[in-house]
This record gives structure tokens, C-alpha cells and sequence, in this order.
């Protein structure tokens, strides 16, 4: 299932990468095709009512949308995971106040807060996309490391490195991180996984990346041009199975990923 997850994903990343061999980036601009014309030998895809190739504008936005989805994916793990070591290991008054934060932040609705932003700020851009996602996206992380770091401080092997006369911060490196690192790949895919279902959801009213073409924005523009009434079937459908593919591959990653760090699934096999 992990190796399924992984070349599902490579090839995706591939198709996007090899996007210059396969057709002309130029075709993905406003008015370089015919507008709404159908999956043709010279568009293979067709085209939209801004006569930009659908295939272009898919190869296009394919990497912007993995780009979101891994920047904040890995931006979320590193608060999270750094918010989850401090208070697992230190536990008192620091778990105490980081718990506190986490509680109060899963109540927050993200889906508000991104609505918020997502019209206050003048130019949405990718990268600021990725960073509003991931500052909402941490507890999760936050708190699954922190509840792995309270159970390996407890192991023998923990004591020794306390009776080598290990300091904190050399166990938490050099004991607890190698250990912790099927879990951190497992949080970061379900990181990612989630980044991505938030961008989607607030491109798809209208909110993401203007002036940059995503998945999600594509969608978001043959709905606005009534792509389904006109029976534009072309300019939809694409980017709705990419984007199928991509969460297929994410989820392949994350069950594997669960049975290589679940011992307990891994003796079911």
C-alpha cells in the first residue's frame, strides 16, 4: 500500500515536471486557445471560456497544488512536533500552557478563520496560503507527538541515557527523534493530506490564489462560468480526478505508513 501511495504520487509529480514536453506552459495563459472549445487534436483537452488549454492549466496547477499541501504540511509538523517534544519530555507547567493552547485552538472554526484572511489580505499567494493553513493546522501534530514522547520517556533505555549522564536536549535529538521518525512521516502525510482539503475548500469559493492556477481554482472557475450548465464536462472533470488521484496516493501513503508504525497491524498481515 506505501509503495502503491508513493509511485501514484511520484508519477503524478513526474507528469507535472515532464509538463513542457507534454505541451506548450505558453497555452495556459488567458486567450491562447480558442475559448470553449471541445477535446480537440490541437487541445486535447479542450479549452475555457478564457481560452486558456484545459490540459496547460492542468499541468500547471497540478504542482502549485502539491506545493500548498507540502509547505504547509511541513510548516504545521515543525510547530506541532516541536510544540509536542517540549511538552511530552518537560512535562509541568510548559505541557500544561501548550495543552491549554491546543484546546483552544481545535475550537476555533479554520474554516472561518481562512474565509477571514482569505478576504482581508489584498493578494492571496501560495506561500501565504500554505503558512494561514499550517498556523491553523498544528495542534494535531502538536498533540499525537506529544502523547508518543510521554510514553518512550517512560522506556529502560530512556534511564540508561539519563544514568550516561545524557542531558535533555541530546536524548530528545539523538534518543527520541529516531524513533519518533515513523511517526513524524506519518503525521506529515496527514498533514499534507488535511493542508490540501482546506486550500481546496476556500479556493472553491473563490479565496485561493488569483493570479495563480491550482486545482482548486480551476474548479473554481468552471463553476463561476457555469461549466456544468454549458456542458463543459472537459474543463471540470480534469482537475476533479487529479485531485482524486492525489488524496488516492495520500491516503495509499497513510494506511502504509500506519502498518509500518502499528506493530500490532503489521502481525494481522
Amino acid at each position: 500500500m506505501l509503495a502503491f501511495g508513493l509511485v501514484l504520487l511520484l508519477m503524478l509529480g513526474l507528469l507535472a515536471a515532464l509538463a513542457p514536453l507534454i505541451v506548450d506552459p505558453a497555452l495556459a495563459a488567458i486567450g491562447a486557445a480558442p475559448p470553449r472549445r471541445p477535446p480537440s487534436a490541437a487541445h486535447w483537452l479542450g479549452s475555457d471560456t478564457q481560452g486558456r488549454d484545459v490540459l496547460a492549466s492542468l499541468l500547471a496547477a497540478t504542482p502549485r497544488t502539491l506545493e500548498i499541501g507540502l509547505l504547509a504540511g511541513l510548516i504545521g509538523l515543525a510547530i506541532g512536533g516541536a510544540l509536542g517534544l517540549i511538552a511530552g519530555w518537560f512535562r509541568g507547567p510548559a505541557d500544561a500552557i501548550i495543552r491549554t493552547i491546543c484546546d483552544v485552538m481545535m475550537t476555533v472554526p479554520a474554516i472561518a478563520v481562512l474565509v477571514l484572511v482569505g478576504t482581508s489580505v489584498r493578494t492571496m499567494t501560495v506561500g501565504l496560503m500554505a503558512l494561514v493553513v499550517a498556523l491553523l493546522s498544528w495542534m494535531v501534530p502538536a498533540r499525537a507527538i506529544r502523547a508518543q514522547v510521554l510514553s518512550l520517556r517512560e522506556r529502560p533505555w530512556i534511564d540508561v541515557a539519563r544514568l550516561n549522564g545524557m542531558s535533555g536536549p541530546r536524548i530528545i535529538l539523538a534518543e527520541l527523534l529516531p524513533n519518533l521518525a515513523p511517526y513524524l512521516a506519518a503525521s506529515f502525510v496527514i498533514a499534507v493530506s488535511t493542508a490540501m482539503l482546506a486550500t481546496i475548500g476556500l479556493e472553491a469559493l473563490g479565496l485561493g490564489p488569483q493570479n495563480e492556477l491550482t486545482l482548486g481554482m480551476m474548479i473554481y472557475w468552471a463553476q463561476y462560468s457555469g461549466a456544468i450548465l454549458r456542458g463543459m464536462w472537459w474543463w471540470w472533470v480534469p482537475p476533479v480526478v487529479a485531485l482524486t488521484l492525489i488524496f488516492i496516493g495520500l491516503l495509499a501513503v497513510s494506511l502504509g505508513m500506519d502498518r509500518l508504525v502499528n506493530a500490532r497491524l503489521r502481525s494481522d498481515a
